[in-house]
């Protein structure tokens, strides 16, 4: 089986009755599992997980978008996370026997059928991008929903499908092929969200931080706390471990704690073992004492960077390998 995950971003995370509309459409489908959907009412926004077949998955994402379309108006939407559209992010993740190519193919012929079904601005973006301006998603998003109708009187934001105007309630949609990516939250003991985007800009890549991080501060208004919210978009080159232990140091010169941090969505168990291995060795033991890697103990891992992290609301349905 051509195994994929893809991880559609919609904007909607207050409302309960308005998501499970939604995402009843991918429910007990042939050929793919949803894992799992975490709405986030500060961010106003609901991040799903899929996994299974590149094609079943296809299949199911025309009557998703159409639930989406009649259910939600950017027009009233507020949130802290940037979004330009109802479905503002489609991205497939080659996982098992599936190329990166296959992926790009898929991205661009469902991106086609939305635009031409629905009316919807359609970004190519990552490994799909037409152009080198639409590679890296901040880009094509700058200006969000609101900046939409301004941005695209510009020739050079002319979408790759659909018409060139905003859809006057969806607003525009980014689709693409990507590698694996660690979208990870960090909290921290402050109600100060200049703060946390101060630390924001100690460890993005736009600010001459780390080359695979983007990163923001964000306020959670019920929780009384601030985040720093970030992706990793390669998790191999900027591990985990060292963009946390970051956040700590620079949070030691405003006399605060990092509290705990999330992972959202799924992924690959090389991430944890990165950090485990680290947090291991400071403590003076052999990784190889779990046998993790032999074994794929996800429980022992999930224990031990709870212990050293601060890890919450984390558990083996999150870790890709415990689905091949």
């Amino acid at each position: 089986m051509k195994i994929v995950q893809c991880v559609p971003n919609f904007s909607e995370g207050k409302d309960k009755e308005k998501i499970e509309r939604i995402v009843c459409t991918l429910k007990y489908k042939e050929g793919f599992k949803l894992v799992n959907y975490e709405p986030d009412p500060n961010y106003n926004r609901t991040v799903v997980t899929l996994i299974g077949d590149l094609y079943a998955i296809k299949n199911a994402l025309i009557p998703f978008v159409e639930v989406i379309e009649s259910e939600i108006d950017m027009n009233l939407h507020k949130g802290e996370h940037l979004r330009m559209g109802a479905l503002d992010v489609l991205p497939f993740v080659p996982i098992n026997d599936v190329t990166m190519d296959e992926c790009i193919e898929v991205s661009k012929e469902i991106g086609r059928e939305i635009g031409e079904k629905f009316n919807i601005p359609v970004y190519l973006y990552e490994e799909s991008a037409t152009s080198p301006d639409r590679i890296n998603l901040a880009n094509i998003r700058k200006g969000e929903f609101e900046g939409l109708s301004k941005k695209m009187e510009d020739p050079l934001w002319k979408p790759d499908y659909g018409p060139n105007e905003p859809h006057n309630t969806f607003g525009a949609i980014a689709i693409g092929a990507r590698n694996p990516l660690i979208a990870f939250n960090i909290d921290l003991d402050t109600e100060n969200v200049e703060i946390a985007n101060t630390i924001s800009r100690y460890i993005r890549n736009l600010n001459g931080g780390y080359r695979f991080v983007k990163a923001a501060g964000v306020k959670l208004y019920d929780r009384n706390i601030c985040q720093v919210t970030m992706n990793i978009t390669d998790y191999k080159k900027t591990a985990m471990y060292r963009v946390f232990q970051t956040v700590k140091f620079e949070a030691l010169r405003y006399g605060i704690d990092v509290k705990a941090c999330e992972l959202i969505g799924l992924v690959p168990l090389d991430t944890l073992l990165l950090s485990l291995e680290y947090y291991c060795n400071c403590s003076g033991i052999n990784i190889k004492a779990f046998e993790l890697k032999e074994n794929y103990s996800f429980k022992v891992i999930i224990e031990q960077l709870e212990k050293c992290m601060g890890l919450y609301g984390f558990n083996e349905t999150k870790i890709i390998e415990y689905y091949i």
